[in-house]
């Protein structure tokens, strides 16, 4: 066999639906144009990276310091590090210092890195759903065995349901949130409630830890405040990047921070440093760790999202459509008026505009809307919405 089963099976499953929607969209293009097309597949900010960090690059490579493309730590740069551990610091509450702070090639290294330090062959990571379907697969790569939660109607988690899902194999609860692709922001309550959970789970021997996937933690509305996770749990390792909040996706650089609240931390930053070895990874990028370490407070302008969402949520809900309104993130999740949501993105299709299944996110019967595209493209696809909506909500 050419590649490996491993890989065949996942070829040949229904997971790649963002980027399947996403190349479906090129062809379209090509036959249509780009203005007659309306593509909502991928989370590609169309937004540029904020002057101020484009001018930061340039400065730093006209200064040319000597031996700044060599390589560092694995961990990063000491002086990087500690810029992000002093914001870190400020923004929780908690004495994150250098060593707390680890830099990783975006959320996706960051994340694979925490995984292989921290599973064993047959543990288990408990994630709600619907969910970001490459963790299922980082997840997998190290051996380990995911158990989806369901949530709320509301897509907020659901306490009971994560705790019928412990057992003896559980490593840890992986949440996203603002979350990917609902937009919603998981409630402090309930955050504080599954906290409380796993900690008494503490007391039966079962160490859990909370991995957050941070990505998306700048890029917020209506004034929401995020949880602040670290001040009620203590086994926290949050992973970030700044692909979004500073439109950097193609640059790959993020970090893991772990709580100042474990004890054990420099036993997870050795592991850390072999894994990320092992991964191939060795180091993050060292231009844009010295880029990225001085925009720790910046974003690009989340009001700017926020207008792109109340335009195409207000014109869903007047269409007909059921969708929970995101509080966070560039992504909306209607409901599907058909059972099989495949059916109505083909639908959906024929009017150009390009969506991805909710099966993609483990929740059929709802679809992804990455509102991450130009206002111009929002207001152009309103009119294949409503046209969509009269065939399949007459009588309503």
């Amino acid at each position: 066999m050419a590649i490996s089963k491993k890989l065949r099976q996942l070829i040949l499953a229904q997971e790649g639906w963002t980027r399947r929607m996403f190349e479906e969209g090129i062809k379209l293009k090509k036959t249509y144009g780009e203005k007659n097309v309306y593509d909502f597949s991928l989370g590609n900010p169309e937004v540029e990276p904020p002057i101020e960090v484009k001018n930061t690059m340039i400065e730093l490579l006209k200064e040319g310091k000597m031996g700044m493309h060599r390589y560092m730590e694995n961990s990063g740069y000491e002086e990087v590090r500690q810029e992000i551990a002093q914001y870190l610091s400020e923004k929780f509450g908690l004495p994150f210092t250098s060593k707390h702070v680890f830099m990783s090639v975006g959320c996706a290294g960051g994340l694979n890195v925490v995984l292989k330090s921290i599973l064993n062959r047959g543990d288990e990571v408990i994630i709600p759903t619907p969910f970001f379907w490459e963790f299922k697969n980082y997840v997998e790569n190290f051996g380990g065995r995911v158990k989806f939660a369901e949530t709320r109607e509301d897509f907020q988690i659901d306490v009971q349901k994560i705790e019928a899902l412990i057992t003896d194999k559980t490593r840890a609860v992986l949440l996203n949130s603002p979350n990917n692709p609902t937009g919603v922001v998981y409630a402090e309550k309930l955050l504080k409630e599954l906290s409380n959970l796993l900690f008494a789970k503490r007391k039966e021997g079962k160490v859990i830890y909370i991995i957050s996937d941070d990505a998306y933690r700048k890029i917020v509305y209506d004034g929401v405040e995020l949880p602040n996770l670290f001040s009620f749990y203590d086994l926290v390792i949050s992973v970030t990047s700044h692909s979004k909040d500073l439109a950097l996706p193609g640059e790959r650089i993020g970090y893991i921070a772990v709580s100042p609240n474990i004890e054990w931390v420099d036993l997870l930053v050795s592991a850390f440093t072999i894994s990320s070895r092992a991964l191939g990874f060795v180091n993050a990028p060292a231009l844009f760790q010295r880029v990225v370490s001085k925009f720790q407070n910046n974003s690009v302008d989340v009001k700017d999202y926020q207008e792109k969402r109340d335009i195409l949520y207000k014109a869903l809900v007047e269409a007909g459509f059921e969708c929970v309104k995101p509080m966070g993130a560039f992504y909306m999740f209607p409901k599907s008026p058909t059972q099989n949501e495949l059916h109505f993105v083909r639908r959906l299709y024929e009017e150009r505009i390009l969506v991805v299944p909710g099966r993609g996110f483990g929740k059929r019967g709802y679809f992804r809307i990455a509102y991450c595209v130009p206002k111009e493209t929002i207001l152009a696809s309103i009119e294949g919405f409503r046209r969509i909506a009269k065939k399949y909500f007459r009588g309503r």
